[in-house]
């Protein structure tokens, strides 16, 4: 029988799963005194690491280790927290876990010690969504950006912004009852100056958000030609790596490799595929349409020539075939055949390079293309962001745009004014959370992992 029936203490293991020297289960919760005491026997000194024994219900000791107690509201969650630190034995861990939930806890859901710190106010929404982005960092320059937009670099300035359009909102529907004096209004308030300001401001926010969410999110590229122009020798070359089996025998890749690098801390995701060609073979006609569905979710696409003979039909219809607005740069692979050099040509709005896979020839030609074509500038004033960021910072944008337009003229609309205004603050708020629906809310948090 749950000893706490009107409590609602969540538990979970925060390690990861497998064996290691320490394991640790972290419960939050107001049950939490009253399963320390049935647990260890007597409740820590708060924020003090002590040694205790874990013992069952017949005082039966289960494992021995360290234990930090949390008083709320100074904790993780704002709740009682409570971290036992033991042996990593998924064994210990899981009878520890079983004890936790006799004394009346529940597993804790995805995320949920993040969300109630979120809902208990220690973390706002951008800020709880970088705890997720430092875990999953996988580059340093990454990391560095979660850890700024957890420390709150982002949702400060995003305050800013939402604090001047507050301050401009209340000039404007303070001037609503006296019709009569909106143009002096507009003049005397710089209504026209304070919007350019802010539109410069919100745009220096999109730049950084813009580059934060390259190093959280990286670039899909996918290796495309015919058969034998050296994907699979480029794919490892990029790599570092024996990846993909390179012969002189066209059709060698049958399907999707994929490998992870990284260039100056940004992710690229390489995927090497089928060489694309009318063929016979049944398997190799499946490579080439796992070759398409790449093409159809990538950033970038490198396409593989063979410099001894350039860009032939079949590289048109390749072209051709590719989806509108789908960026790619165009490599003439091969060049040691020839006893060029590595080079970059001018193609208009594309990129060209000369490249020898073979040998590395031209690949750090490659690599600036590569950043080039992200929008990629070093800086370390980043901080970490998501699709919906960008998404919410581009709608406040366009109602600030629409804001402009509605004074611009010679008879302004000024209730239409302040409409563009409040929805310019409720586009930038949304990041932070302030104005965040529960389904967005259980979106974001059931994709942290459990224990976090």
């Amino acid at each position: 029988m749950n000893p706490f029936p009107d409590s609602d203490t969540i538990v979970a293991i925060a390690t990861p799963p497998g064996r290691g020297g320490i394991g640790v289960i972290r419960l939050s919760g107001p049950a939490v005194p009253n399963i320390a005491q049935a647990l260890l026997g007597a409740l820590p000194p708060p924020r003090h690491a002590a040694l205790h024994r874990f013992c069952d219900h017949a005082g039966t000791v289960l494992d021995e280790g360290l234990v930090l107690y949390f008083p709320a509201p100074r904790s993780y969650t704002g709740e009682e927290v409570l971290e036992l630190h033991g042996h990593g034995s998924p064994v210990v861990l899981n009878l520890l876990l079983r004890r936790c939930l006799e004394l009346g806890a529940r597993l804790a859901e995805p995320g949920e010690f993040t969300r109630r710190a979120f809902l208990n106010d220690k973390l706002d929404l951008a800020q709880a969504e970088a705890v997720a982005d430092l875990i999953d960092a996988s580059t340093q320059a990454a990391a560095r950006s979660a850890l700024r937009s957890l420390q709150g670099e982002f949702s400060r300035a995003i305050h800013i912004l939402v604090d001047e359009l507050i301050n401009l909102r209340m000039l404007v529907e303070a001037t609503l009852d006296f019709p009569e004096e909106e143009i002096d209004f507009l003049q005397a308030a710089d209504a026209c100056g304070r919007l350019a300001r802010l539109d410069a401001q919100l745009a220096t926010v999109r730049a950084r958000a813009g580059q934060g969410k390259l190093l959280q999110a990286g670039l899909q590229v996918v290796l495309i030609g015919q058969p034998n122009v050296g994907k699979s020798s480029l794919l490892n070359r990029l790599a570092g790596d024996e990846l993909a089996i390179v012969t002189p025998i066209a059709g060698t890749t049958r399907d999707a490799l994929k490998s992870s690098i990284q260039i100056q801390g940004i992710p690229l995701h390489i995927i090497d595929t089928a060489g694309l060609r009318d063929a016979e073979d049944e398997v190799e006609k499946i490579g080439i349409a796992r070759t398409w569905q790449e093409i159809g979710k990538a950033d970038l696409v490198l396409l593989l020539l063979d410099a001894r003979v350039g860009l032939t039909d079949a590289d048109r219809t390749i072209l051709a075939r590719l989806p509108a607005g789908l960026r790619r740069i165009t490599l003439r692979n091969k060049i040691d055949l020839l006893g060029e050099q590595p080079e970059r040509h001018p193609e208009g709005s594309d990129i060209a390079l000369s490249i020898s896979a073979k040998s590395g020839a031209g690949l750090e030609l490659l690599e600036q293309a590569l950043l080039d074509v992200a929008g990629w500038q070093q800086t370390e004033d980043v901080f970490i962001a998501r699709e919906r960021h960008l998404q919410a910072l581009e709608a406040g944008a366009r109602h600030l745009q629409a804001a402009r337009a509605e004074v611009a003229g010679a008879c302004p609309a000024l209730e239409l004014f302040a409409e563009e205004l409040r929805l310019a603050q409720n586009a930038l708020a949304d990041i932070t959370g302030e104005f965040t629906s529960d389904d967005l809310l259980g979106v974001i948090f059931s994709r942290f992992c459990i224990g976090k």
